[in-house]
């Protein structure tokens, strides 16, 4: 997994729009990349809703929201008009961004063994440099305490 002090891997990819999209894009703006497992569940859908709410805290001080998942656009444009998201949803059908950051991992759930993103969420600098990772999230506390982070920066 990419650890905190590592630059942070650039991608390119698509969002909910169906617009490309690059990390690099965002250069001289804190990122927050968020890794969720899949879009309308319980617990992605807690977290989502959680950066929504506190995206104010972060437009304050610059930063982007980034959601990503492993789900398609269709699905993302779905997620979003329902809970009224209002940050771009990164498509990573093929696990490439997960992978690059060491998120994409073997889970179990009623012991069935899948593939999937782990809750992770990255908070990148201005420079491009990973400044903090939040491991194994709760979703109902985290965009405080992200945004908690950024404001730090």
């Amino acid at each position: 997994m990419i650890a905190q002090g590592d630059m942070a891997p650039d991608f390119s990819a698509v969002t909910d729009t169906e617009e490309p999209i690059k990390l690099s894009d965002f250069r001289g703006r804190p990122v927050v990349l968020f890794f969720y497992p899949k879009d309308d569940t319980s617990g992605c859908t807690v977290e989502a809703c959680s950066f929504r709410d506190t995206l104010p805290r972060f437009a304050g001080v610059n930063a982007v929201v980034l959601g990503v998942s492993p789900d398609s656009a269709k699905s993302h444009r779905k997620f979003k008009e329902k809970f009224k998201l209002p940050y771009p949803l990164v498509v990573d059908e093929n696990h490439a961004i997960a992978d690059a950051y060491g998120v994409w991992a073997e889970k179990s759930m009623y012991g069935r063994k899948y593939w999937g993103n782990l809750r992770t969420t990255f908070v990148i600098d201005g420079n491009g440099r990973v400044a903090r990772v939040f491991e194994k999230v709760k979703p109902e506390e985290h965009g405080v305490e992200v945004a908690a982070a950024v404001a730090a920066l």
